[in-house]
């Protein structure tokens, strides 16, 4: 993911866990956020629930890219604060669209 986000021409900073992904939006305050759900020390739903809460960061596009399918937890991920769930593995063309048309929403208002 990394190297095809880094070929979209995005920035890109890794976080292995939870408090560190909401150590590093806290610090870099990211546009987009892609996170994995089952994440060590805190998981994806508890990071996007701090990463909503920062300051700037409620308008970031925040999208759960996991293994976890299931309804209830797709109804967790919009709870949370995420703005899209996709379920590994991901079509790349639907989280380089999911991108693309949040930015140019951004781009326009």
């Amino acid at each position: 993911m990394k190297l095809l986000l880094g070929v979209w021409g995005h920035e890109i900073r890794l976080a292995y866990t939870g408090p560190d992904g909401i150590q590093a939006s806290a610090e870099w305050c990211p546009d987009v956020v892609v996170s994995d759900i089952g994440l060590p020390g805190a998981d994806g739903f508890e990071v996007a629930r701090q990463v909503r809460s920062q300051p700037g960061m409620d308008r970031s596009l925040l999208i759960a890219l996991t293994g976890y399918g299931s309804a209830d937890d797709r109804r967790q991920a919009r709870e949370a604060g995420f703005d899209h769930h996709l379920t590994k593995p991901a079509d790349p063309d639907t989280l380089q669209e999911l991108i693309t048309s949040w930015a140019t929403g951004r781009a326009s208002a």
